[in-house]
């Protein structure tokens, strides 16, 4: 199944330009086709193309189909990225993959990466959100400063990954499947002690992620994982 996501569709029965151009020129659809659309807030539309020229799609909605929920409560992740951006683009893809609705960059003590572009990573919100027939896309934050983030409002369990010593719990063994759930993940050079204070200060719990040493792309998406695992629906 083709998925093409259209955001605005309940206003401006058109796809986007560059689905469009997916739709009639990759694909060679055309008037009288059946699509499928999403607009990325947990709607799946059944469509028929009504108009096919060589820049513009417009469609008719057939039918409107509300995505049941893949998992329960909020799942946030929150993350430094890494000095490789191939890293973290992939990191967002398989997020979104697996199942996320939040993702938020840190602004570290230690981050390698002080400033970060969403565009592109945005772009490969929607292609890993279609490509997993999801009708959610995940809410993208670009670079948030740490202190600052620690201290918002969150309304559910919250935790810190880090690796520093201590008799730390294993994520999986805490994690309730009826809370919405926000995991942080340091940077390469892990959270400072003092970020680890702040935040243990505002409420997050120090968590493990098992024994092995992973890169910070790698323990979100363990951390990205549990979360979903431990709150997906039967």
């Amino acid at each position: 199944m083709h998925l093409f996501y259209t955001p605005d569709i309940l206003t401006d029965a058109e796809l986007p330009e560059e689905e469009a151009a997916h739709c009639l020129r990759v694909l060679r659809l055309t008037s009288g086709d059946e699509i499928t659309l999403t607009d990325g807030k947990g709607n799946f539309y059944r469509a028929c193309i009504t108009t096919a020229t060589s820049k513009r799609c417009r469609v008719e909605i057939i039918e409107t189909i509300r995505q049941k929920p893949l998992w329960r409560g909020g799942l946030h992740l929150a993350m430094a990225p890494t000095k490789n951006m191939e890293r973290t683009e992939w990191l967002a893809e398989k997020a979104t993959e697996i199942g996320v609705d939040k993702l938020t960059f840190l602004l570290c003590r230690f981050s390698e990466r002080k400033v970060i572009k969403t565009e592109r990573i945005h772009k490969i919100l929607v292609s890993a959100m279609k490509q997993s027939l999801k009708a959610c896309l995940p809410e993208l934050n670009g670079m948030t400063d740490f202190r600052t983030f620690v201290a918002q409002p969150f309304a559910g369990q919250k935790f810190i990954a880090h690796c520093h010593e201590g008799n730390t719990p294993l994520l999986q063994d805490v994690l309730s499947a009826h809370d919405d759930a926000l995991v942080m993940i340091g940077p390469e050079g892990d959270f400072s002690e003092e970020e680890v204070r702040q935040a243990l200060s505002a409420g997050f719990e120090p968590v493990s992620l098992g024994k092995s040493r992973l890169r910070t792309e790698t323990a979100a998406l363990v951390a990205c994982h549990l979360m979903n695992l431990t709150h997906a629906t039967r």
